[in-house]
């Protein structure tokens, strides 16, 4: 099993930018790939961005150009930085693992596991 812990949600006003955390624990951390999903209110879940084993990054269309996913490795963390915040980024935002899934193409179903998430709230 992988645990995985988001922080640093809250509310932010729009053309702000927001950082989020997940720690993971549970297995070695070059053996997964790692992402981050966001669901907004009555919508449905969708992905923001991968992070591979070796840290590759990939980012979804509707956040290319204001996101940044890293990983510190030593601390078993992924961070999640997006800039130019707009009202509709509010949502609750999901840090996701998988030992085999390593695209924002397989959608949320298909990753194993979850954090709890962390809320993000844009005012305009």
């Amino acid at each position: 099993q992988v645990q995985l812990v988001e922080s640093g949600g809250g509310s932010i006003q729009a053309g702000g930018s927001l950082n989020l955390s997940c720690v993971a624990s549970g297995w070695s951390y070059s053996t997964y790939c790692m992402a981050w999903f966001r669901q907004a209110p009555g919508k449905s879940r969708e992905g923001v961005g991968v992070s591979d084993s070796v840290g590759s990054t990939w980012y979804a269309d509707s956040v290319k150009g204001r996101v940044t996913i890293s990983k510190d490795i030593a601390k078993n963390t992924l961070h999640l930085q997006l800039n130019s915040l707009k009202p509709e980024d509010t949502g609750m935002y999901y840090c996701a693992a998988d030992f085999t899934v390593c695209s924002l193409t397989h959608g949320p179903g298909a990753w194993n596991f979850w954090g709890q998430g962390t809320q993000v709230t844009v005012s305009s």
